[in-house]
């Protein structure tokens, strides 16, 4: 067998990102054939449910240099060819970053009403904490908010039970959590 010189297979060239910065140039639509679309749905499978902006919703086929390099999310303006033989579907052909998407809108290529993701990939999952105050007990304001909840009832409690004779709790009951009764913190 002979051996391998080379520098590596396809996997290894996946993981590079080499036109990461690189400002590519405006691609707009050609003619008939093209048409600006909105993503409303990912179905899986390398297809989307898109919105054409001419007024019609298409089922949208990835093709395949787009699939697993680029990732399409719900909300992306995508540039679409339409197949003449099939109205109903599309294929996806580029992905507009927001800041073309926003060149697009402002040139007049894309409606007014299109609404666009201006949020990039790294505000997604933010998680925002808000401070609060410093209170002088600390632990007063912890012991006001525990609720403790006391399963077994006090001597008051059993014998108005036992008057009712209503011990035996139904399913939903227990579920709800009828039966047990706050008591405050010890």
């Amino acid at each position: 067998m002979p051996k391998n010189k080379g520098k590596g297979g396809k996997n290894r060239r996946r993981g590079k990102n080499e036109n990461d910065g690189v400002k590519r140039e405006l691609q707009r639509k050609d003619g008939d054939e093209q048409a600006y679309a909105q993503v409303q749905k990912m179905l899986g499978n390398g297809r989307l449910l898109a919105f054409c902006f001419d007024g019609r919703t298409r089922m949208c086929h990835i093709r395949g240099k787009l699939r697993k390099k680029v990732w399409i999310n719900t909300g992306d303006i995508v540039l679409v060819g339409l197949r003449g033989y099939q109205d109903d579907k599309a294929d996806v052909i580029l992905k507009y970053t927001p800041e073309e998407a926003r060149l697009l809108k402002n040139d007049g290529s894309l409606p007014e009403s299109a609404t666009l993701n201006e949020n990039e990939d790294n505000d997604v999952g933010d998680v925002e904490f808000l401070d609060l105050p410093d209170s002088g007990d600390e632990g007063d304001a912890v012991a006001d908010q525990d609720r403790h909840y006391d399963i077994s009832s006090s001597s008051e409690e059993e014998t108005s039970e036992e008057e009712s004779g209503d011990e035996d709790f139904n399913e939903e009951e227990l579920a709800a959590g009828k039966h047990l009764k706050p008591t405050k913190a010890r």
